[in-house]
């Protein structure tokens, strides 16, 4: 692989299948994976920067007793008000892809990949290209009733906020098409690192 690092960013919405990609890649490259909600969900941990700044604009009264974000209590506020939904993602966003450029730089892995369905233009700044995940709508609603037992209406919903193909194809050097097996998915992942001069 050579001593170069190579931070590949890869992206696609709710259901598109990255998760089962990302595991492969870790399990089978050594690669180093950072996913962007994770990240952000750690921030919102008590004392963490995220915590603090969303404590600070929208008060304390989405937390449990023990201190901690009730998850479910703060989902609730920001879905019935635009204002503390555009407020959250103002601190948290910039705060979450921070983080997730300092891992990356810092990791010794000699393949990192940060996985988001969420965009966002400093992707572009960590990552050395970005591949698109692409699923059918319906593959990934069928994938989302199976898998997380998620309504249609919910995963309607969920797709309806996100990007959609044509977005996503415009930021990313690379598509790989995830309507078939996981397999073939991880043929067309193994080509292009193959490519690169990336083995397992």
């Amino acid at each position: 692989m050579g001593n170069k690092k190579i931070i590949i960013g890869l992206v696609g919405g709710v259901g598109s299948g990255k998760s089962s990609i990302l595991e492969v890649l870790e399990k089978e490259y050594g690669a180093r994976v950072i996913q962007a909600d994770h990240t952000a969900k750690k921030l919102m941990e008590p004392g963490e920067p995220g915590f603090l700044a969303v404590t600070k604009e929208l008060g304390t009264g989405f937390l449990k007793e023990d201190g901690s974000i009730d998850r479910a209590a703060l989902a609730e506020l920001i879905f019935h008000s635009q204002a503390a939904r555009d407020k959250v993602n103002y601190l948290i966003h910039p705060l979450t892809w921070k983080k997730i450029k300092q891992e990356a730089e810092e990791a010794r892995e000699k393949l990192v990949v940060v996985e988001t369905a969420v965009m966002d233009e400093k992707i572009h700044d960590i990552c050395e290209e970005i591949w698109y995940v692409y699923t059918s709508r319906e593959n990934r609603i069928t994938r989302l009733m199976e898998g997380r037992g998620y309504t249609r209406e919910k995963c309607e919903a969920i797709m309806n906020s996100q990007w959609g193909k044509e977005q996503f194809q415009a930021v990313s050097a690379r598509e790989i098409d995830n309507n078939k097996s996981p397999g073939e998915a991880m043929d067309q992942v193994r080509k292009i690192l193959k490519d690169k001069g990336i083995t397992p």
